[in-house]
C-alpha cells in the first residue's frame, strides 16, 4: 500500500510525501493486507469500542436524541434547497466584519489560494489544526511544493505526520497506532521536525501529551500564519465555529497574524439558533462527551483582537454534482463525527487505510465516490465495502441512509460499466433477472425449489455451487421450503391450513 514518505531536508525543511492516498489499491486487495495486521485491529476494537460505549451512555440520557437527530437532518437539508442564498448571505457578512472570502470550485483553486496567501504574508513555516477539509485537496503537500512547510498541531494528526503515515480515521486520525508505537514515533522523528521529545520518554499518556505540548509551543510561538477548516460557518454572521478537544485549534485561530479557513460549502448553517442543534449532536456521536471542551468562534478581522489578515476560502470541489443527486445529497449533510465509523464491523476489522481516501469507513464508502468520481478501481470498489448492516444509519446523528446511498452508488457502477467481464455470479444474476421478469419462468423456478427440498438431506442447506466455491466459502443458503407461496395460495386461497 501506498504511503507517505515525509522527510525533513538538510535546510530543515519539510518535504512532503511524494504520494498520499493515489497508488493504493481496492478495498478488496488493501482490507486483506490490512487484516493480517493483528496489532492494529486490536486497537481499533479498542478504541472503536471505548468510543462507542461513551456515546451510547450518553445518548442513553438524552431523552430528545430522536428529536435532534431530526432537527439537525432538518436544518441541513433546508441550507442544502438553498444553499446559493446562504452562501451569499454569508459571505456579505463576513466580508462585513473584515474577512476575504475566496471562491474554490476544485482543490487546485483552493490550494493555489492558500498557497498566494502564505507567498504574499512571506511566510516559510505555517501552524495548521486538523481539518478533514484540506487533507481532502491534498493541502499539506501543495504548500510544501510552494516551498512552504504545514505543521500539524492536532495530537493525532502530528503523531501521522511524524511518522509519514496518513489518517485513518475522521476523528482520531492515529486511531490505528498504540502509545508504545507513538511513543517510538516521538523518540524516533519529533527531533526532526523541531523541538526533540525527551530522552527519557515512555508511553505514559501524560507524558506522551506533555512532550508534543513543548514541541508544539514553539511552533505556536513562531508561526506568523496558520490553516485551519471549521465545523461550522453561521450565514446570519459569517462566523466560524471549531470543535476540538486539545486547544491547539485555539491556538491557531488566535496566535498567529493570518488566518486562513478551508471550509467545505456544506458547512453553512442558518442561524447561530441552528448551532445549538449541532454542538449537541457533535460532540456526543464524535467523543462520547455532553459538549467539546474546545469551541472557538471567529468572525471577520479586528485590530488587537487575535488575526488581522482573516481569509476564508469556500470549497466546492464536486459538492454541487452532489447537490443534483436526489439520492446522494444526503451525504452533504455529514458533520464529520465518525460515528458511522465506531459502529462498522467492516471498518474495525479492516481499518481505515483500506479505504483509499482520507474520508474512510460508511461515509467515506459514500463521499469518496461522490467527490471524486466512480472513474478507477479504489472508487467503484468502495460502495461494497458494507455489508448493509445498517448500524452507521442507526448511529448517524443526521439521519444519513448510508445503505440506501451505497445501493445507489452500487447502480452507478454497474450503469457505468456496461460491459462487464464475464462471470459465474453475473450470470446466475442474470438467469434470475430473467426469472422475475416473466411468469411462466418464474414458475418453473418455484418448481426447481420444491424439487431442491427434496434432494437436499444437509441440515445446514445448500453449501456449495459449482462455480460459485468463493461465495460459499463463508455462506449457506437455506434449504428451499417444499412448498412455495404461490403453490400455497392456489391450493388455500390464503385461508389457514387445518
Amino acid at each position: 500500500m501506498s504511503s507517505r514518505t515525509s522527510r525533513v531536508d538538510a535546510a530543515g525543511s519539510v518535504v512532503p510525501p511524494q504520494d498520499t492516498y493515489l497508488g493504493m489499491p481496492p478495498f478488496p486487495t488493501a482490507a486483506k493486507h490490512q487484516l493480517r495486521n493483528s496489532q492494529q485491529r486490536s486497537n481499533l476494537t479498542h478504541a472503536t469500542r471505548t468510543i462507542r460505549g461513551k456515546r451510547n451512555a450518553l445518548v442513553a440520557d438524552k431523552d430528545d436524541w430522536e428529536q435532534l437527530r431530526s432537527a439537525g437532518a432538518a436544518i441541513k437539508d433546508e441550507v442544502l434547497t438553498h444553499l446559493d442564498e446562504y452562501l451569499l448571505q454569508f459571505e456579505e457578512a463576513a466580508t462585513a466584519a473584515g474577512a476575504t472570502v475566496h471562491w474554490a470550485p476544485d482543490a487546485s483553486a483552493a490550494n493555489r489560494i492558500v498557497g498566494e496567501i502564505a507567498v504574499e504574508a512571506g511566510v516559510s513555516d505555517v501552524v495548521k489544526a486538523k481539518s478533514m477539509a484540506t487533507e481532502e485537496i491534498g493541502l499539506v503537500e501543495a504548500l510544501a511544493a510552494a516551498d512552504v512547510n504545514a505543521y500539524e498541531t492536532d495530537l493525532a494528526a502530528l503523531i501521522v505526520q511524524l511518522s509519514a503515515d496518513v489518517p485513518s480515521h475522521i476523528v482520531v486520525p492515529a486511531i490505528h497506532r498504540n502509545r508504545a508505537e507513538i511513543r517510538e514515533i516521538f523518540a524516533t522523528n519529533m527531533g526532526t521536525f523541531g523541538e526533540p521529545a525527551p530522552a527519557d520518554l515512555d508511553d505514559d499518556p501524560t507524558h506522551l501529551a506533555a512532550a508534543a505540548r513543548h514541541h508544539l509551543r514553539q511552533k505556536f510561538l513562531a508561526a506568523e500564519m496558520a490553516v485551519t477548516g471549521a465545523n461550522f460557518a453561521v450565514a446570519e454572521s459569517g462566523s466560524l465555529l471549531l470543535v476540538e478537544s486539545e486547544g491547539n485549534g485555539r491556538m491557531c485561530v488566535t496566535m498567529p497574524k493570518t488566518l486562513v479557513s478551508v471550509v467545505g460549502i456544506e458547512k453553512l448553517v442558518p442561524t447561530w439558533r441552528d448551532v445549538e442543534v449541532y454542538l449537541q449532536l457533535l460532540a456526543r456521536s464524535a467523543t462520547g462527551e455532553p459538549m467539546n471542551p474546545y469551541t472557538s468562534v471567529w468572525t471577520g478581522a479586528h485590530a488587537d483582537d487575535g488575526p488581522t489578515d482573516v481569509h476564508i476560502v469556500l470549497l466546492d470541489n464536486n459538492r454541487t454534482d452532489i447537490l443534483a443527486d436526489e439520492v446522494g445529497r444526503q451525504t452533504l449533510r455529514c458533520i464529520r463525527c465518525a460515528a458511522c465509523l465506531n459502529v462498522c464491523p467492516v471498518y474495525e476489522r479492516a481499518g481505515g487505510h483500506s479505504y483509499g481516501s482520507v474520508y474512510p469507513g460508511p461515509i467515506g464508502a459514500i463521499l469518496s465516490p461522490q467527490l471524486r468520481g466512480l472513474h478507477d478501481d479504489v472508487d467503484r470498489e468502495l460502495p461494497y465495502a458494507s455489508s448493509l448492516c445498517g448500524a452507521c444509519f442507526e448511529a448517524c446523528p443526521m439521519e444519513i441512509n448510508i445503505p440506501r446511498v451505497l445501493v445507489q452508488l452500487r447502480a452507478d457502477v454497474i450503469d457505468e460499466e456496461p460491459a462487464l467481464k464475464p462471470s459465474a455470479e453475473r450470470a446466475a444474476m442474470s438467469v434470475a433477472a430473467a426469472g422475475f421478469s416473466h411468469r411462466t419462468l418464474f414458475d418453473i423456478g418455484e418448481k426447481a425449489a420444491g424439487f431442491a427440498h427434496r434432494l437436499i438431506r444437509n441440515e445446514r442447506g445448500i453449501t456449495s455451487v459449482p462455480g460459485f466455491s468463493g461465495w460459499f466459502s463463508t455462506r449457506d443458503i437455506a434449504t428451499p421450503p417444499a412448498e412455495s407461496f404461490s403453490s400455497w395460495w392456489a391450493r388455500t386461497g390464503g385461508a389457514d391450513d387445518e
